[in-house]
């Protein structure tokens, strides 16, 4: 994040490579903000995009970034330096549907069971 300690540039790198900015925000942005921004911006080209922000998850620096932190607070000094764009990089995960549950749930209670002798 860059240049001014109240600003920060960011770009968020998509999986298939391609990059949405880079866009200025103020160090007291929300990460719920940026996770907006990306919607707003995402490529109408695009499968599978992002419905609403519980679809998005961001990640700088290794972490997955939570929505009530600020950008200020989740800079890395490592990763983070002056006169820099910093990239986040955006994973879409869309909710699991009731089958997707059903299954996943079906599936852990076969893997459950025990065999006492």
């Amino acid at each position: 994040m860059a240049g001014n300690q109240d600003q920060f540039e960011i770009k968020f790198r998509l999986t298939d490579g391609s990059d949405i900015g880079p866009k200025s925000f103020p160090a007291a942005t929300s990460i719920a903000t940026l996770k907006e921004s990306v919607l707003a911006q995402w490529p109408k080209d695009k499968e599978n995009g992002p419905k609403t922000i519980k679809d998005v998850k961001l990640i700088s620096a290794g972490k997955i970034l939570e929505n009530n932190r600020t950008v200020g607070e989740c800079q890395s000094p490592l990763c983070d330096t002056p006169d820099t764009v910093t990239t986040m990089h955006v994973v879409v995960q869309h909710p699991a549907t009731e089958k997707e549950k059903k299954a996943a749930n079906k599936a852990t209670q076969n893997k459950c069971m025990c065999v006492i002798l």
